[in-house]
């Protein structure tokens, strides 16, 4: 059941990086762009490969910069 885990436990390590060495305002920006860019990148069908993760990601980094 750990190896299923692992890529959300990847991408989480990953944010709480990014957060620690950004702080949380910083977080939240950076959250929010790399939401502009994953909705821009979607919107062009061809490239929502690339977007939704993108999307995700910064939702989950917005999360994780608000609740500490």
């Amino acid at each position: 059941m750990s190896i299923l885990m692992l890529p959300f436990r990847a991408v989480w390590w990953l944010i709480s990086f990014a957060f620690s060495l950004t702080g949380r305002l910083i977080g939240v920006i950076l959250g929010g762009l790399l939401m502009a860019i994953g909705l821009a990148l979607t919107a062009t069908i061809l490239l929502a490969i690339i977007g939704i993760p993108l999307v995700i990601m910064g939702l989950l980094l917005i999360i994780k910069s608000l609740l500490g």
